[in-house]
């Protein structure tokens, strides 16, 4: 068999990992000494009802080479070969942990594809190597199918609140507290593996209008599945919807809420949108 593993961080949940048929590895989250496998022991309510309360931002971490060996072992000594697609490796040491984990075990068996993404943009990649795997396609095959796709990722985000970017120390208080009186939100996106701010627009409704606009220069290849995120707010995301959706040929459509590894970073009121491009 070909086993298709990802990281929590692709927000793809337990149950739908089993209906899809691939293995899901569990990062962690950390609030002070009380540490948590994303997905496994804390549920998104209980998350972001603590990231809201807390004084500074939990710490994420990725699995180690050793939790990496034990799983791709499993699975090689059951005679299956392995697709490993894990988050950026410029945004964790999740990648290199799985790379160090395949050397280690030293088998022709394992492929490992770094994403360049996280979250919506990774579980696009996932569900298309699922695709393949269901095609008949080999290991060797996804995994170079889907590093060609990886080039065609697009990813657009809105962040509904600059806390989080100051709690992080990626934003002064002074910024924070400018940006949040007159209301701004930034339009993000993941480049080259990299988060960077698109835009800086103020209300809903202008941030809506820039990501349309984007799309519209990045037009979604309808043959390739697309994702649609929030964290916590629903309705932000189905205002965006309303305005996308009649514009634009979409593929299988999936809607995901945004969990542990990537809320922490963005906090609740978040949306947005990945899907492969033509």
């Amino acid at each position: 068999m070909i086993r298709i593993i990802t990281d929590s961080s692709s927000d793809i949940t337990r149950e739908e990992a089993e209906r899809l048929g691939i293995e899901l590895v569990a990062l962690h989250v950390a609030f002070g000494e009380e540490s948590f496998l994303d997905g496994v022991n804390i549920t998104h309510d209980e998350f972001y009802k603590r990231l809201e309360e807390a004084e500074e931002l939990p710490k994420t971490s990725q699995m180690n080479p050793a939790g990496f060996v034990e799983v791709f072992e499993k699975f090689i000594d059951a005679g299956d070969e392995i697709v490993g697609i894990f988050l950026s490796s410029k945004l964790s040491g999740t990648y290199q942990s799985a790379v160090i984990a395949s050397q280690m075990i030293e088998t022709d068996k394992i492929h490992i594809v770094d994403s360049k993404n996280a979250s919506l943009g990774l579980a696009v990649l996932i569900r298309e190597a699922v695709k393949l795997r269901d095609a008949g396609k080999t290991a060797v095959e996804i995994a170079s199918e889907v590093e060609e796709l990886v080039k065609r990722v697009k990813l657009v985000a809105v962040m509904d609140t600059l806390k989080y970017l100051k709690m992080g120390g990626r934003l002064s208080a002074t910024s924070a507290l400018v940006g949040g009186v007159l209301g701004i939100t930034p339009v993000i996106s993941v480049v080259d593996g990299a988060v960077e701010v698109l835009a800086k627009t103020r209300g809903h409704k202008k941030s809506i209008k820039f990501m349309v606009d984007y799309m519209q220069e990045n037009i979604p290849d309808e043959n390739h599945c697309v994702e649609f995120g929030y964290t916590r707010i629903i309705k932000n995301l189905d205002d965006f919807k309303d305005s996308c959706k009649p514009k634009f040929e979409l593929g299988e459509e999936a809607t995901r809420e945004i969990g542990a590894i990537i809320g922490t970073h963005v906090g609740p009121g978040a949306f947005g949108i990945s899907y492969i491009g033509k």
